[in-house]
C-alpha cells in the first residue's frame, strides 16, 4: 500500500514537472496590435414595398386590373417581375363609409431594383398610375457577404504589417501568430451595416421626398436628374498577438 502511494505521488510530481517547464503564449514574448480594415460599397439590392388597393387609385380599377397594368409597366422599363417581384401580404378589410359597409382590398408586393436610376423610374411610373404608397424598406449588396470576407482578411494582414513594423522598430524579428480574436465580438457596432445609411439624398444636396420630387418633374427630366444613396460601409477589426524573436 505504501509503494502504492509513493509511486502515485511521483506520478502526480513529474506530471507537474512537466507542465510547469511548458511555455505558454503568455509567457513568451509578444507583440500585440490591432488591425482594422474599412470598405465602402454602393448598394445594388434596393427594396421597396408597393401596397395596391382597390379603393385608391384614380382610375377605379379593380385590384386585379391594378396589378396587370402596374406589372407591365415595371416590366416596360426592364425590371424582371419573375424574379424582382414578390407579393407579401393579401388582404380584405371592411371600411364603413356614410353607413355603407365597404370591402377594401389591399395586396403588399415587394419590389428590388438594382439602382437609383431604375428606382426614378419605378417611382415615376408608379405616380402616374396614382399607386403612391410606395416606401424604401432597406438596401443591400448582391456580394454582401465576400465584402464582409474581403474585410476580415484585410484586417488581419493589417495587423501584421503593423507588428512588423513595430519589430523592426525593437530590433526583433516577427514570429508566428499567437493568438487571434476578432474584436467585432467584444463591439457589435463593427462589420454591420447601419440603419442610418438608409437615407437617400439628391444630388446637389437636399433630402429626397418621394412625393415632392416626383409630381415635380416629367419623364424627360430623368435623364438629367438622380438620386444618391450613402455607402453602405462594412469595418472589422481584429485583436492580434505575434511571437518575437
Amino acid at each position: 500500500m505504501k509503494r502504492l502511494l509513493i509511486g502515485l505521488l511521483l506520478s502526480i510530481s513529474i506530471v507537474g514537472f512537466a507542465q510547469i517547464g511548458e511555455k505558454n503564449f503568455i509567457d513568451q514574448n509578444y507583440i500585440e496590435v490591432t488591425g482594422k480594415a474599412e470598405i465602402e460599397i454602393i448598394p445594388d439590392m434596393i427594396f421597396l414595398k408597393i401596397i395596391l388597393s382597390d379603393k385608391n387609385n384614380k382610375d377605379k380599377l379593380s385590384l386585379t386590373e391594378i396589378e396587370k397594368v402596374m406589372i407591365e409597366k415595371l416590366s416596360g422599363i426592364g425590371i424582371d417581375v419573375d424574379k424582382n417581384l414578390s407579393v407579401l401580404n393579401f388582404a380584405s378589410s371592411l371600411r364603413a363609409q356614410w353607413l355603407k359597409t365597404d370591402i377594401v382590398l389591399t395586396k403588399q408586393y415587394q419590389l428590388i431594383v438594382q439602382d437609383s436610376k431604375t428606382l426614378e423610374k419605378v417611382f415615376f411610373e408608379l405616380q402616374k398610375l396614382g399607386i403612391s404608397n410606395v416606401s424604401i424598406v432597406k438596401f443591400d449588396h448582391s456580394k454582401i457577404e465576400q465584402y464582409r470576407k474581403d474585410v476580415k482578411v484585410a484586417a488581419v494582414k493589417a495587423a501584421r504589417e503593423k507588428a512588423e513594423l513595430l519589430a523592426i522598430a525593437l530590433g526583433r524579428t516577427l514570429g508566428n501568430a499567437l493568438f487571434v480574436q476578432e474584436a467585432d465580438y467584444m463591439n457589435m457596432n463593427q462589420n454591420t451595416l447601419s440603419n442610418s445609411v438608409y437615407k437617400p439624398s439628391l444630388r446637389g444636396g437636399g433630402t429626397f421626398s418621394q412625393d415632392r420630387y416626383f409630381s415635380s418633374i416629367s419623364v424627360d427630366d430623368l435623364s438629367e436628374t438622380n438620386i444618391e444613396f450613402e455607402k453602405i460601409k462594412i469595418s472589422s477589426t481584429f485583436l492580434v498577438r505575434f511571437g518575437l524573436e
